[in-house]
């Protein structure tokens, strides 16, 4: 599995798109900081820009600097239930490029528990972006089979691996108030 991890890494460093199983769908994946990356993500999904990406990391470290100014029990909020399947909307931090967050004010962060999606963080050195692996109001694939059925060679690359145990996407809270977002 460690080879599929370093192809995946080699990949993202060349500013392509790879998929990827996270806590309960497949994921699309590219380095936040390449805007064509992005795009391209954004173009496989047929989903407008304006909607914005979530980002995952393997830990804390690799998404604070993405968080702007926040208080202490926001973030205690989300580290409380992190690692694992809880995504948070933080403010943005000024180095948070505009396209991750499309029409939105925050930036949607999840430190991941799923082992192989936790493993490319570490092995990238950094978040990456996260949507799951389907076209804008088709279902989420679960399995890499699902991800070469729907994108066919649109995606550089897929980790083989197993989706987590959730059956559906992850919640999604505000961390400043804990609205909630998502179920």
């Amino acid at each position: 599995m460690q080879a599929s991890i370093a192809e995946a890494v080699a990949r993202l460093r060349r500013g392509e798109v790879i998929a990827y199983p996270t806590e309960a769908v497949y994921g699309l994946g590219c380095d936040p900081f390449d805007r064509e990356a992005v795009a391209q993500v954004f173009m496989l999904k047929q989903r407008p820009a304006s909607q914005g990406v979530l980002l995952i990391a393997a830990d804390y470290s690799q998404v604070e600097k993405f968080i702007g100014s926040v208080d202490a029990d926001a973030i205690a909020r989300a580290c409380a239930t992190w690692p694992g399947p809880h995504t948070w909307v933080f403010p943005r931090s000024p180095q948070t490029p505009g396209w991750l967050a499309g029409s939105h004010a925050g930036i949607a962060l999840r430190v991941t528990a799923h082992p192989l999606a936790a493993d490319l963080c570490r092995g990238f050195g950094g978040a990456l972006v996260s949507t799951s692996a389907n076209r804008h109001g088709e279902p989420p694939a679960r399995t890499a089979d699902e991800v070469r059925s729907a994108f066919g060679d649109q995606v550089a690359y897929i980790v083989d691996g197993r989706v987590g145990g959730l059956e559906r996407a992850t919640p999604i809270r505000n961390a400043v108030d804990g609205e909630i977002f998502r179920t």
